[in-house]
């Protein structure tokens, strides 16, 4: 069965790597210009690198619809630049999971696949789609909804270790991202980490680097840059999160539940 993911981040990427390893083919849409900070763990970089993996998972660009199908057969996920989705029409998958995360819904409905799977907040299951996935850390994450919506976004990053807002590196102004350290690098409170239209971007506090985003990356003031984690552990920042396995594990159950329920068995 042909599953489409609209997104590549990292969270997309945990849902592609579950279903993958669950026997499905996985095509993967994004933007010309990715704003992906955990780069190490989400297939987007094949957008500019042309190819990728996460976790061994081998990724590929890809030109279109018919080279998507070649990938997937010859097993890769394929990526394609395509933020308007236009593959949907043409590739016809069994599922389409919306995991582009944009707190809202962008224009993904109920009619644009046999299961339709919104992931995070924004969604309605039985109004957009099927079904939808919490994205929220807590007792709930991961739990599929087949009505009602996922509770809406807080604002607020998930706490790890202790900190919320202090592990997120944001840029301080508009401009091109120079970065001054790499993923997986260990890092001190007020340590700089890159630069932006001549200004420094600092940590908030001690941890490794998970995520920072790739040199030349345009941003504007107060995007997100990078990622702390307090924990210090380096094979989290190239493995695939907690979040993402949850939430991939969700998005497994509502696909196998929408063909259960439409008598369907794959292909």
């Amino acid at each position: 069965m042909l599953v489409l993911i609209k997104g590549a981040g990292d969270l997309a990427s945990g849902i592609a790597c579950r279903l993958y390893r669950s026997g499905f083919q996985v095509v993967m849409t994004e933007t010309a210009h990715p704003t992906t900070v955990r780069c190490t763990v989400a297939f987007s970089p094949a957008v500019w690198r042309g190819e990728t993996a996460v976790e061994g998972i081998p990724g590929r660009l890809a030109a279109g619809g018919e080279e998507c199908l070649r990938l997937t057969e010859a097993g890769f996920v394929a990526v394609a630049v395509d933020p308007e989705c236009r593959l949907l029409r043409t590739l016809q998958p069994g599922a389409l999971v919306d995991a582009i995360v944009a707190k809202r819904n962008t224009g993904t409905a109920l009619t644009d696949a046999p299961v339709v799977v919104g992931v995070g907040p924004g969604f309605t299951a039985g109004l957009d789609c099927h079904a939808a996935v919490e994205t929220q850390r807590g007792h709930d994450l991961g739990r599929v909804l087949y009505t009602g919506s996922p509770v809406p976004d807080t604002g607020i990053p998930g706490d790890i270790g202790g900190y919320t807002t202090q592990r997120v590196i944001r840029a301080p102004a508009d401009g091109i991202f120079a970065a001054g350290a790499a993923i997986g690098d260990r890092v001190r409170a007020g340590q700089t980490v890159g630069t932006v239209a001549g200004l420094p971007v600092r940590v908030e506090i001690d941890g490794i680097l998970r995520g920072l985003l790739p040199d030349g990356t345009a941003v504007t003031a107060g995007m997100k840059t990078g990622d702390v984690d307090p924990r210090c552990r380096l094979e989290h920042c190239f493995t695939v999160s907690d979040k993402a396995r949850a939430v991939g594990g969700g998005v497994l159950e509502a696909i196998l539940h929408g063909q259960k329920g439409r008598g369907q068995s794959g292909g």
